[in-house]
């Protein structure tokens, strides 16, 4: 019998390389959550097209009252944050720019609901594409978080599940190199926090995206506005 899985998938980059390691190993289930953020409508497109073509289940997640209880610039009409080349490794600055996109408990929900999936079809992983370059300003990023998150698993479920973050030690060019080596549909991926048809280019993820594929020297598939 095919082993199964739950893969936490916003259509990113991050989730697109850490759900492409286990993508044969596993039969997997996809979960996209809508919490009213602005590129919600482009993340679904570029999931449903990553379970397409990795042969996954896809089922989209409505948290209305998420958005409601949100005040982050992600899900309101506070302008995105636009950070410069210098800013994405000054640490004060980066931290500002997360407190703007910043959605209270986040990721505690989203794995608190890929739990629940995961005990009814019975799974043995979640996948979530946490990395070590976005734990600098995101605690629930890191690994202490994902070690407390497992934790929390053994004494409330009755399974024996675990939370899978492959990419937990690696920067954007670490993840890129990655994606290459495990064939990752990466060109299908969408990263951008403005829900653009393409790329922006400019908020904070885009910069981290486009960076990370010119400092490994490989070719980037996205197309940029800026």
């Amino acid at each position: 019998m095919t082993k199964k899985g739950i893969t936490v998938l916003s259509g990113g980059l991050d989730s697109t390389v850490a759900t492409s390691i286990y993508a044969e190993e596993y039969d997997l289930t996809a979960l996209t959550f809508n919490y009213g953020q602005q590129s919600f409508d482009q993340e679904v497109k570029h999931a449903k097209l990553l379970c397409e073509k990795l042969g996954m289940h896809h089922a989209v997640i409505d948290l209305p009252w998420l958005e409601h209880i949100s005040t982050s610039s992600l899900t309101s009409d506070e302008k995105i944050p636009e950070p410069s080349d210098d800013d994405l490794d000054d640490y004060d600055a980066a931290l500002e720019t997360a407190k703007s996109v910043w959605v209270p408990a986040r990721n505690t929900v989203f794995c608190s609901i890929a739990l629940a999936y995961a005990e009814s079809i019975h799974a043995e992983i979640i996948i979530v594409g946490w990395d070590y370059e976005e734990a600098v300003t995101f605690p629930d990023n890191s690994k202490d978080y994902l070690d407390a998150f497992n934790k929390t698993i053994k004494y409330g479920s009755f399974d024996n599940i675990e939370i899978k973050a492959p990419l937990i030690d690696m920067n954007k060019e670490d993840i890129v190199s990655k994606g290459q080596e495990v064939n990752a549909p990466m060109e299908l991926s969408y990263s951008c926090y403005t829900g653009n048809e393409k790329h922006c280019g400019v908020c904070e993820s885009c910069k981290r995206r486009r960076r990370a594929f010119i400092k490994v020297n490989i070719d980037d598939p996205t197309e940029y506005e800026k």
